[in-house]
């Protein structure tokens, strides 16, 4: 049986030994600290040499060719859509790649716009409601307000609490006129864990469409969407240590079999004449163009290695340095935390701001002592405006985190609040 226990320093030593950029010297001459994993995580070397060897010997074109290159391409093209759908708990003709998660929150968008427009099955009418959060990564936000907008439906949102969570008492924004509720299982500014079963439930007591953004969630805690009940879910490949520039889209059975394809074009079709034409059944219909291969094929080596070291062991490590984190961060006077301060259904995501100290400030400070931050609004910027503020830095631990990178994470603070404090 596979253990569930946190990994230990030792363990997480060798596993860094996997990542050649966690070698990498930064401006200060030291091993940069990466607290940046929420952004984009760091690839190790098993997802490097798969991109190679698939180049290096078996590149060729999907479903376009007889020959060996033609065959082994198509099969490691499937093998990995295999593979991301066992790590999410679906089924593989569920799960179809996009170019990001933003691509696969858009395809479904427009694809229900477009039935909204023409009458089909799953039509969002004038009077109906969209139900989001405002919590929402703008990728899960922006496309369910030009739907409303253009189908005439209301949007509507469950709001936060003080300190960032989803506030359930606003539950009842779900109405029995909801076509869609599109929630974040993870905020990737507060690290607040969304209560989504509580969210599921009173979408399905309306018949109402479930859209999981999956981003954050799926890198640092087991998923398993069927489990979950959920209709849709993104998931977004570079923060999951696999390559930037693809992204899954997972969609239930039942719904891809309806849902009209929004991109067009070679790859998804069946027969074309000059004024018409007939389309592959899901999930070949969302798939339109040149497919990436190579990426594919890399992302399914990053699900071995997380696979490898256990999910539940990635979130116990995390809570952890989760827990460090918060505890340093708050040490520092004039700091304050953007969302929960302790670590009760949270992960390793710890935005802040500096009293009187822009966090472009903060952000080019840390660089200077080799302690890399995001900063900015994180694309989230109703989520911010709920606590008063229009950007902040944020640091965020990944399985591969140290306690000594968060020790230098605090004293990087302490030596922006004394540098700007001259």
């Amino acid at each position: 049986m596979r253990a569930t226990t946190a990994l230990t320093d030792a363990e997480v030593a060798e596993l860094r030994s996997h990542f050649p950029l966690l070698s990498r010297r930064g401006r200060g001459g030291q091993p940069i600290a990466y607290l940046d994993s929420s952004a984009t995580t760091q690839k190790p070397r098993e997802v490097l040499e798969a991109i190679d060897r698939f180049y290096s010997e078996s590149n060729g074109a999907v479903n376009r060719g007889t020959h060996v290159l033609a065959d082994e391409a198509t099969d490691a093209f499937e093998q990995a859509r295999e593979r991301v759908a066992r790590f999410i708990g679906a089924d593989a003709d569920e799960v179809s790649w996009t170019k990001n998660a933003t691509e696969a929150f858009n395809v479904v968008a427009l694809g229900i716009l477009e039935q909204s427009l023409t009458g089909g099955p799953l039509a969002v009418r004038r009077g109906e409601r969209i139900v989001v959060t405002r919590a929402e990564h703008h990728a899960n936000l922006v496309p369910w307000q030009r739907l409303a907008r253009l189908s005439g439906a209301e949007l509507a949102w469950l709001d936060l609490t003080e300190d960032g969570r989803i506030d359930l008492s606003t539950l009842d924004v779900i109405t029995d006129n909801t076509r869609i509720v599109a929630c974040t299982h993870m905020s990737n500014v507060t690290g607040a864990v969304t209560p989504v079963s509580s969210i599921i439930e009173a979408a399905r007591a309306r018949g109402a469409l479930v859209v999981l953004d999956t981003c954050q969630s799926a890198a640092h805690m087991p998923i398993d969407v069927h489990a979950l009940d959920v209709d849709v879910a993104a998931l977004s490949s570079h923060k999951m240590c696999g390559p930037t520039g693809i992204g899954a889209l997972y969609m239930r059975r039942s719904l891809g079999e309806q849902l009209p394809p929004a991109l067009l074009g070679g790859s998804m079709v069946t027969d074309v004449t000059m004024t018409d034409a007939s389309y592959q059944p899901a999930p070949a219909a969302f798939e339109a163009g040149s497919q990436p291969v190579a990426q594919a094929v890399g992302w399914a080596a990053a699900l071995d290695v997380l696979e490898e070291i256990g999910m539940e062991r990635v979130a116990r490590r995390e809570e952890k340095m989760t827990a460090l984190m918060l505890e340093g961060i708050a040490s520092v006077d004039g700091v304050r935390i953007i969302g929960p301060t302790d670590g009760a259904d949270r992960a390793g995501v710890v935005a802040f701001t500096m009293e009187g100290i822009h966090p472009h400030d903060i952000g080019q400070v840390l660089d200077s002592v080799d302690c890399a931050v995001r900063v900015g609004h994180h694309c989230a910027i109703p989520l911010h405006r709920h606590f008063g503020v229009r950007s902040s830095a944020r640091a965020s631990a990944f399985v591969t985190t140290t306690q000594a990178e968060i020790e230098r994470l605090v004293e990087g603070l302490e030596r922006v609040k004394g540098f700007f404090s001259r």
